[in-house]
Order: structure tokens, then C-alpha cells, then sequence
């Protein structure tokens, strides 16, 4: 048996899995985020340990005693700040936190080869800005600082006592040479750090420390090995067999993800896409990355009244595709492909005297797709082919918004069996990559159970409401930048 743990944004959810791959357990425990002021959004590091205790212990007994190794997955770009003795010396500051915008332009003028050593353009979700406006507006914090760590790393110490990463997850701090899969020194100078404020780094399979026999006695298992593990689209990838080159995979979770694995490092910062390592060595990945995805479905639920997620689904299929006027743009957070855009929020166009709940929910989810759908031209601008992505998250529970996804997106998509299981089977298959397995063994794709192909009449239908999208963007966005 294997556990999988992954530290998201909502929550923690553990997994465990058997030998053959099967999920055999899985339990989650509620995370909250806090927002105190605007832009901001922050958790506290110990809640993730706290968390993580409660999933892990709401799984059946004697499944954790057969665990034979566990492996992380976990929210990315978290900046999480230790002191001397190892403690948080602020709440962490979180991915979708859009406080450090100026400090971008800071971070590439300190290092103007940012770009080429990173792959990627300095955004405000990245750790390095975050620890830059940090420098600036704590800066007695920044001086107490001696170690920083991603959320699912801060976990790692609770575990084990080491402070280790993956160079997946770390990828996204700004303080990696990608293409190189190691710590820049360039990168850590222009925020005033050095390697010794950073875990040291690793590929997912490789085992980073065991269990500490306190923990292991909480839990009831044996003091197993704990491997590095990746970050939550890296893991979630190889949780239905996204591992070389062309395989991809959209991710309909809190934030929304198109993730296409390849053998080589291709990065296109101008648009914002993302160029990262993959868990597995030798890989690499491109990501066009939606802060706001199933969250909008949350959101709009509780704003509607409507009694729960699938409720709401279910009142958007009533409407149909393309019912009416309504236009929702989904920047709850802002944006980052292929806008790089924290200060963008979002918007409802087009309501009138007939509008009604479930016209509502059919522009949340339309909304949503025409989003992934600039984040795929992005994509696809880097030379990036992409015929089919199989379906993971909490989103993937609905084939009628993978109808009007697929048809905008103008790709087939695979829905899954326990797809939406998410970043901690992934998690756990590096686990047991570490015991010997090879990943043609183990990161295999679940059993498809719906293939949706795009259909052209509704993407024709849809056609006209994804042009208007695109210039409410842009309007939205010159409203808000003159305030």
C-alpha cells in the first residue's frame, strides 16, 4: 500500500493506494484562506500539519498499517518563511495572492536574464516576488527569515524533520534554472537570498526522509519512507498518465490547468504560459494556468442560493449552451494566461429583466471555457500540438460542461475513472516508484469511462459569445486599470 497526501488550496486530501494502482481509501479535511485585505490571500502553515493529521486519520487503520511509503503533492508557490528555530514567522503567502505585482518588474530588473534562466515571466502568484514584497514591507521578517519552503514542504518537516523539495513544485518559486533542474544563484541574489535559505532539491521519486517515529506511532505505521513528491498539476498528471512527450491533461480544480508534458524545455514567457519540471526526471511541462475554475462554480453557487455544485451543473444543463445574452468573465483572483493580469476581478455582462439562475450558471461554465480557451491559443503559439487532454479535478464530475469545453477548446477530452481523485494518486504512485516500480508499471492511465469530441455547431453557436468575451476582457481591464 501506498499514501498519497496532497496540501491543496480547500484542503488536504489522503489516498491510499494498492500495489495494482487501486485506490482502496481516500478522506479530505477542510483548509480555509484567509483574505484580510485585498489582493491578499494567506493560510497558516500549522493548519496544513493539522489538516493533514485529520485526513490521514480518517482513513481505516488497517489500511495505514500496510502503508510501505508515502509521497506529497501540494499547492504551489506558497511562501512559507521559518525563523531560527525552524517556526512560521508569518502566515504563508498563498498562489493566488496578487500583492506583489510591482515587485515583478523588481525581481527582472535585478536579474534581467530572469526570463531565459526561469523559463517564465515573473508574476505575482510566483514565491520570489512574494518574498521580494516581503524584503520591502517586513523587512525585519525578511532579515529573521532562514529558510523558505513551499506549503507541502513545510509539511515534509512536520513528518520528517528535513527540509526538502521537488523540482517540480519548485520550479514555480523563480529561484530554479529549469532547464538545468537545479537552484540559480542568479535568481536567489536578486531576491537577497542564497541556497542556504532553500530545502534541498530532488526528483519526485527520490526519498527525502522517513517518517518520525512520533508520527508514525500517531498514525499508526512504520517509520516509512517519504518521497520528494511534485507539485499539485505535476502530480495530478501523473495520476492518469500524463508522463512524455505531447500527453496532456485539464485540470478543473480550484484554479484551472491545460498541462502538456514534453522530453524537452520549451518555454514561451511573452504569453504567460508556464515552463516547468515535470515529477519525473527528464521531463519537463507547459501549462496555461486559470486562477479561477470549479472555484467559480462554488462561488456563484453560494451567491445564486443554490444548495450545491452539482445543483448547479444541473441547472446549467437545464438552460443549454448558448441561451442567452449572459456573459460571465471568471477572474475571481485575476489572471495569469495569457494575461498576467492580479488586478482584473470579475464580471457579469449582459442580465436583463429575463435572465434567470440557470442562464446564470450556463455563462459560469461558458465563462470558464472561454478563458481555457485563450490559455490553449497561447499554448498552441509555442508550437504546442494538442488533440486530446484527459479530464481531472472536481469539474470533471459534469460531461455537460466537458461538451461545451471541448467544442471551445477544439479538443477531445477523456473523462476518467477517478479522475477526480486529483494530485494525491499521483503522489502516492511516486511512492511507490520509490520502492522499485518502473513508470510504465505505475503511471498508467485509469480506464476511460466518456470520450467527449468537439462538436462545431455549438462551438459555431458559442462562437460569437467567446469574440464578445475577449473584448469584455479588454474593456474590463482598462476600466479597472484607471481606477
Amino acid at each position: 500500500m501506498f499514501l498519497g497526501i496532497d496540501i491543496g488550496t480547500s484542503g488536504v486530501k489522503a489516498v491510499i493506494t494498492a500495489s495494482d494502482g487501486q485506490v482502496v481509501a481516500q478522506c479530505a479535511a477542510a483548509l480555509s484562506v484567509s483574505r484580510p485585505h485585498p489582493l491578499w490571500s494567506e493560510q497558516a502553515p500549522d493548519d496544513w500539519v493539522d489538516a493533514t493529521n485529520r485526513a490521514v486519520l480518517g482513513l481505516d487503520a488497517g489500511l495505514r498499517r500496510a502503508v510501505a511509503g508515502i509521497g506529497l503533492a501540494g499547492q504551489m508557490h506558497g511562501a512559507t518563511l521559518l525563523g531560527d528555530d525552524d517556526r512560521p514567522l508569518r502566515p504563508a503567502i498563498l498562489w493566488n495572492d496578487g500583492r506583489s505585482h510591482a515587485q515583478c518588474a523588481t525581481l527582472e530588473a535585478n536579474e534581467p536574464r530572469s526570463r531565459a534562466i526561469t523559463g517564465n515571466i515573473a508574476m505575482p502568484g510566483f514565491t520570489a516576488p512574494k518574498l521580494q514584497w516581503v524584503r520591502e514591507h517586513e523587512p525585519e521578517i525578511f532579515a529573521a527569515t532562514r529558510t523558505v519552503l513551499l506549503p507541502k514542504d513545510y509539511v515534509r518537516l512536520a513528518l520528517t524533520g528535513e527540509k526538502a523539495s521537488d523540482l517540480s513544485d519548485a520550479a514555480g518559486t523563480l529561484w530554479v534554472d529549469v532547464a538545468e533542474r537545479t537552484w540559480s544563484d542568479a535568481m536567489l541574489a536578486a531576491t537577497g537570498l542564497t541556497r542556504d535559505h532553500m530545502p534541498s532539491l530532488h526528483e519526485g521519486p527520490d526519498v527525502t526522509g522517513t517518517l518520525r517515529a512520533e508520527v508514525a506511532a500517531q498514525w499508526g505505521m512504520e517509520p516509512v519512507p517519504v518521497v520528494a513528491g511534485a507539485g499539485d498539476n505535476a502530480a495530478g498528471a501523473l495520476g492518469v498518465g500524463v508522463t512524455g512527450e505531447g500527453q496532456g491533461m485539464l485540470s478543473l480544480g480550484t484554479s484551472g490547468v491545460i498541462f502538456v508534458a514534453g522530453d524537452a524545455f520549451r518555454p514561451n514567457p511573452a504569453r504567460a504560459v508556464h515552463a516547468f519540471c515535470h515529477a519525473l526526471p527528464g521531463v519537463w511541462h507547459q501549462m496555461s494556468v486559470h486562477l479561477s475554475a470549479a472555484s467559480c462554480i462554488d462561488w456563484a453557487a453560494n451567491a445564486c442560493r443554490v444548495g450545491s455544485p452539482a445543483e448547479f451543473f444541473a441547472l446549467a444543463e437545464s438552460a443549454g449552451a448558448a441561451a442567452g445574452p449572459e456573459l460571465f468573465l471568471p477572474y475571481l483572483s485575476g489572471e495569469r494566461t495569457p494575461h498576467n493580469d492580479p488586478h482584473v476581478r470579475a464580471a457579469f455582462l449582459g442580465l436583463g429583466n429575463e435572465t434567470t439562475t440557470a442562464r446564470l450558471a450556463a455563462s459560469v461554465l461558458e465563462g470558464v471555457a472561454f478563458a481555457h480557451a485563450d490559455g490553449i491559443a497561447a499554448l498552441r503559439e509555442a508550437g504546442t500540438q494538442i488533440e486530446e487532454l484527459a479530464v481531472i479535478g472536481g469539474g470533471s464530475r459534469s460531461l455537460h460542461w466537458g461538451h461545451i469545453l471541448a467544442s471551445v477548446l477544439g479538443v477531445r477530452l477523456l473523462y476518467l475513472e477517478g479522475g477526480e481523485v486529483g494530485p494525491a494518486l499521483g503522489a502516492a504512485r511516486l511512492a511507490q516508484l520509490a520502492s522499485g516500480a518502473s513508470v510504465a508499471e505505475v503511471c498508467t492511465r485509469p480506464p476511460v469511462r466518456a470520450a467527449i469530441e468537439p462538436d462545431a455547431a455549438l462551438a459555431a453557436r458559442l462562437a460569437p459569445k467567446q469574440d464578445q468575451f475577449r473584448r469584455a476582457y479588454r474593456a474590463l481591464h482598462d476600466l479597472q486599470e484607471s481606477n
